[in-house]
């Protein structure tokens, strides 16, 4: 899984993020499978082939259709989201290009192969965990993130107690036939029994992870927790653009972003069915506000 259940947690970066293991990141039983019913064109932990097509481009590789990579359209996974969010708000130009965690060097997406003036030169590529310090060095004017200490006390908001209700939702919930089926396990492979392994292993992984704060899996405290969270998140933007009263849209604001946008958005694989956290976003009306900002000023593809 990456959040291929949320897929790939949001991974902290520099001073704001300590590095930790995805749940995401492709389990044994799987990479036999996928060694024995190879998925695609290209082996394990190997660059994509296709890479030296767009060397004088900068490639973010996250979980989208060929369409979503080609019109630059939102991934439909919320760390993928957020890197794609952030390197848009600092003005660095890039193209998506579709993959999945088994495509990655480092086992999870996404990450981010820089441009090259040579075209079969090989460049080193960019793990999420170290995308902020890369677009700091690479953009004409880095974004500066708020020294604000609230900071970490509402970021563990979004990494700990939405990041878990989404887990639910997407793979444990009646979700996990419209959305994670058709936009996870579906594209992997047509062999059945590959496709049956991995919602099997996308499932037991994002019950591993809520298991580690609750030996007991209940849908009505994540949900509950997960509506606590974005009242937090509501009162601390404020009648603010930005989140902490920033200038322009920062870390924070990519995260955040993340998850409303997908939680709004109603084409979500074949829809939304389990709509409990989804119901606990409407009813936050600036942060609805905020996520349709963000769409309008820096994805006007999809707005």
């Amino acid at each position: 899984m990456s959040d291929a259940a949320d897929a790939n947690a949001p991974a902290r970066n520099n001073r704001r993020q300590a590095p930790s293991r995805s749940i995401f990141d492709v389990p044994a039983p799987i990479k036999q499978l996928f060694d024995r019913f190879p998925l695609l064109a290209y082996s394990a932990n190997q660059l994509p082939h296709r890479a030296p097509r767009h060397r004088q481009e900068h490639v973010l590789y996250v979980f989208t259709t060929d369409e979503g990579a080609l019109r630059g359209t939102p991934s439909f996974n919320p760390a993928c989201l957020k890197w794609q969010a952030y390197l848009r708000f600092s003005n660095i130009p890039f193209r998506l290009a579709s993959a999945n965690n088994h495509a990655s060097p480092s086992g999870s997406l996404p990450f981010l192969l820089p441009s090259s003036p040579e075209p079969y030169k090989q460049t080193q590529p960019v793990p999420s965990a170290k995308l902020q310090r890369w677009a700091r060095n690479n953009s004409k004017k880095s974004i500066e993130e708020p020294g604000d200490m609230r900071y970490e006390a509402y970021l563990s908001l979004l990494d700990h107690r939405i990041r878990r209700a989404w887990l639910y939702s997407i793979y444990l919930s009646q979700n996990s036939v419209s959305i994670a089926e058709p936009l996870y396990i579906l594209p992997t492979s047509r062999n059945s029994l590959v496709r049956l392994t991995i919602a099997r292993e996308l499932q037991h992984a994002a019950a591993a992870e809520i298991a580690k704060f609750s030996s007991i899996i209940s849908a009505e405290t994540l949900y509950n927790q997960a509506a606590e969270a974005f009242t937090a998140l509501e009162s601390v933007l404020g009648d603010d653009k930005w989140f902490f009263g920033a200038s322009r849209p920062g870390l924070f604001d990519a995260s955040v972003f993340s998850y409303t946008h997908l939680l709004l958005d109603d084409s979500l694989g074949r829809g939304w069915v389990d709509t409990r956290l989804r119901d606990a976003l409407m009813s936050r009306s600036r942060l609805i506000t905020h996520r349709n900002r963000i769409l309008a000023e820096f994805f006007p593809e999809a707005s």
